[in-house]
C-alpha cells in the first residue's frame, strides 16, 4: 500500500486523465465527442491506466485494445456490449494475457471501498476466453478475445491476469474468500489497484529532495575522476533503515542522520520523488521483488551479497569528518535513485507490511550504494544508461537515457509535442497546450520508415532500439531538426485515414508507407499517396490464397512491387 489517498490526490488524477484524453483526440477522430469533462476523464483514465501497466506507450494502440461499451460508442459510433471486461492486453513476449476491469467514480469519498462484485462481472467474459468460445461477441471484444484464445490453444504457457482498477481510496481485500475462490476457480491472478497505487504512478516534476547520513570510514570509499578534482563520489555499505530513512516523506527524519529511535521509521513511506528520473515505470508484482522480500525476512544479514545494490545521483554531494576523523558525514542535495529502484519500493514495501520489520531485519540488512556527484546533465544520463544496462530492461527504456532522446524530447517541447520517453509522461511543462503525443518506440518506426524500410517499421520495431538503432539515428540518416515537421506529416496522415474510418491498426502500417511514398515521390501530395497506396494494395496478390492488407505490407515482395509501380528505382 502507498498511503492513504487524498481528495487533492484525487483531484490530480481527474487533470492528468483528462489531460491524456486531450492529447489523444487532437491525434484521432471522435464520431462524437464527449459532451462532459467527467466523461473525458473517465476515458482519459482508460488511456493513463493501460499505458502505465502494459508495455506500450502509443495512445493509438492503447486505444486498439479498449473495449468498453461506451468509449467506443463515441470513438467510432458503434455499441457492443463489452461483457464486463473493458480492455484486453496480449503480452506476446512474456505470454500473459490481461484483462481490465474499470470503475471510475465522478466524486471522492474517503472511506470507499473497491467492489469485488466487478470481479466477478467479468468472469462471463472470462468463460468464453477460457472455453475457447467467442460466439455472441461482436466488434473489437471478439477479435481480442479469438486473439487471445489463439495463444492459449498454441503449446505455449500463457498466464492470464485481471486487473480491478478504480479511482476509489481502499482496495479489494484479495485475501478474502470470494477473490481467493476465483483465482483458484480460474486458475487466473486477480490484481487491485485505486488510487493509493495510483498516485505513485502520477509523474508529477517533485521538489529537490536531500538527505544526510553519518557513515564509518570502513563502510565507505570515496572517487574523483582525477587527482586534482574538488568533485567527490562514494560507495558505501548502507544500512537499509537509512535507507528508508533518506528517502521517506519526512524531510525532518531525513536530514536526522543522528536518529536513535528507529522504531519510528516503521511508520515511514518512500517519497515517491526520488524515482522520478528512475528508467524503470511502475511495477505492480513482480517475482523479483518477492525474492528480495523473501531474502530481507530469512537472512537479512547477507542481504548485502545476494542484493545489486542502488546508484544515487546527486546534485551536489558535500562530505566532512566527524568523530575525530573516525566516521563522514555525508549532504545530498537534489538527490535522485536512477538504478535499484525495485529495490527501494520493497524496502519500502516490505517496512510497511509490519511494525516490527525495520527493527527485526532492516535494521540488520545493508545494501551498496553508489552515490555520485552529477551536476552535469549529459554525465547523469551516461550513468543512468551503463548502470542500467547489467539488468533485464528493454533496449528502449536504455536508449530513453541516452543524449540524443533527451534532446529531441527537449526540442520536441518547443514545438508543444509531447515526445514520451517513458510511462506517463505528459509534457515538461503542466501548463503548457500541446499539440500531440508521440513515444520513441513510434518515432522510431516512422524514421525506419521514410529511410526506406517500411515493411520493417512494424514486425521488427523490436530491433529499431536495438540492433538498427545507430543507424536510423545517426546524423548521416536523421536531421534531428526535421523532427517536428515528420511528426507533423504522421498526424496529418493518420487523421486522413482516421476520417474514412479505416481500422486504427492498419491505419498505422499504412502511414508508415505513406512516408516513405512521400519521401521517394515528393511530388505526390498525401491524398495521392493514400490513393495510390490503396489501388497497389488492391493489385497486389503474392499467391492464390487472399491475405490481409496488413499482411501484405509487411512483404519486401510488396515494397519492391509498391516501387515498381511508383516508378521508383
Amino acid at each position: 500500500m502507498s498511503g492513504a489517498a487524498s481528495l487533492n490526490d484525487f483531484k490530480l488524477l481527474n487533470i492528468k486523465c483528462k489531460k491524456y484524453f486531450d492529447l489523444y483526440s487532437k491525434g484521432a477522430v471522435f464520431a462524437k465527442q464527449p459532451e462532459n469533462d467527467k466523461l473525458k476523464e473517465r476515458f482519459g483514465f482508460y488511456l493513463f491506466m493501460l499505458e502505465s501497466l502494459c508495455d506500450e506507450k502509443d495512445l493509438d494502440r492503447i486505444s486498439d485494445i479498449i473495449t468498453d461499451t461506451e468509449y467506443n460508442a463515441y470513438l467510432t459510433g458503434n455499441r457492443f456490449n463489452d461483457q464486463g471486461i473493458d480492455a484486453i492486453y496480449i503480452n506476446d513476449e512474456s505470454k500473459e494475457i490481461l484483462l481490465f476491469n474499470f470503475k471510475f467514480r465522478e466524486s471522492f469519498k474517503p472511506g470507499q471501498m473497491q467492489s469485488s462484485n466487478e470481479a466477478f462481472v467479468s468472469t462471463k467474459l472470462v468463460n468464453c476466453i477460457l472455453n475457447g468460445n467467442s460466439d455472441g461477441l461482436e466488434g473489437k471484444l471478439k477479435s481480442l478475445v479469438d486473439d487471445a484464445i489463439e495463444r492459449l490453444n498454441s503449446n505455449d504457457v500463457w498466464k492470464t491476469s485481471l486487473y480491478m482498477l478504480s479511482n476509489e481510496a481502499v482496495p479489494i481485500n484479495n485475501d478474502e474468500t470470494a477473490i481467493q475462490q476465483l483465482k483458484d476457480f480460474y486458475d487466473m491472478e486477480v490484481i487491485s489497484i485505486c488510487l493509493p497505487q495510483i498516485k505513485s504512478m502520477m509523474s508529477i516534476r517533485p521538489k529537490p529532495i536531500s538527505s544526510e547520513l553519518i557513515i564509518d570510514n570502513d563502510a565507505l570509499m570515496s572517487y574523483s575522476e582525477n587527482t586534482i578534482s574538488t568533485s567527490k563520489s562514494y560507495i558505501v555499505r548502507l544500512n537499509a533503515a537509512d535507507i528508508i530513512r533518506i528517502t521517506c516523506k519526512n524531510q525532518e527524519l531525513r536530514n536526522n542522520y543522528n536518529c536513535e529511535k528507529i522504531e519510528v521509521l516503521a511508520k515511514e513511506r518512500i517519497d515517491y520523488g526520488v524515482l522520478f528520473d528512475n528508467v524503470r515505470g511502475f511495477v505492480q508484482k513482480s517475482k523479483y521483488n518477492e525474492a528480495i522480500a523473501r531474502s530481507l525476512k530469512e537472512d537479512p544479514s547477507k542481504f548485502f551479497m545476494y542484493n545489486n545494490g542502488m546508484t544515487i545521483v546527486a546534485k551536489d554531494i558535500k562530505a566532512e569528518p566527524v568523530n575525530g576523523n573516525k566516521k563522514v558525514r555525508i549532504s545530498i542535495s537534489d538527490f535522485q535513485v536512477l538504478n535499484g529502484g525495485q529495490t527501494l519500493r520493497t524496502l519500502h514495501n516490505f517496512n510497511a507490511q509490519d511494525d516490527s520489520h525495520i527493527s527485526e531485519f532492516l535494521s540488520k540488512s545493508e545494501v551498496l550504494v553508489r552515490i555520485f556527484n552529477a551536476s552535469n546533465s549529459d554525465a547523469v544520463n551516461k550513468i543512468a544508461e551503463y548502470t542500467n544496462s547489467q539488468n533485464s530492461i528493454s533496449n528502449v527504456d536504455l536508449k530513453s537515457l541516452s543524449t540524443l532522446q533527451i534532446q529531441l524530447e527537449q526540442l520536441l517541447d518547443e514545438h508543444d509535442i509531447i515526445y514520451s520517453r517513458k510511462n506517463g509522461d505528459t509534457g515538461m511543462n503542466d501548463q503548457k497546450n500541446y499539440k500531440y503525443k508521440i513515444s520513441m518506440e513510434l518515432f522510431g518506426q516512422i524514421l525506419f520508415a521514410i529511410q526506406g524500410n517500411p515493411e520493417k517499421s512494424s514486425n521488427q520495431k523490436q530491433h529499431i532500439f536495438g540492433k538498427y538503432y545507430d543507424d536510423i539515428f545517426s546524423e548521416r540518416n536523421f536531421n534531428i531538426s526535421d523532427a517536428p515537421e515528420i511528426i507533423e506529416s504522421y498526424f496529418d496522415i493518420k487523421k486522413s485515414y482516421d476520417s474514412v474510418k479505416e481500422s486504427l491498426q492498419k491505419i498505422e502500417q499504412k502511414v508508415f508507407y505513406i512516408l516513405y511514398m512521400r519521401k521517394v515521390r515528393s511530388d505526390l501530395d498525401n491524398q495521392a499517396c493514400i490513393d495510390e497506396l490503396e489501388r497497389i494494395l488492391e493489385l497486389f496478390e503474392p499467391s492464390k490464397k487472399k491475405i490481409t492488407d496488413a499482411r501484405k505490407m509487411i512483404q519486401v515482395r510488396f515494397k519492391d512491387f509498391l516501387n515498381e509501380q511508383l516508378g521508383v528505382c
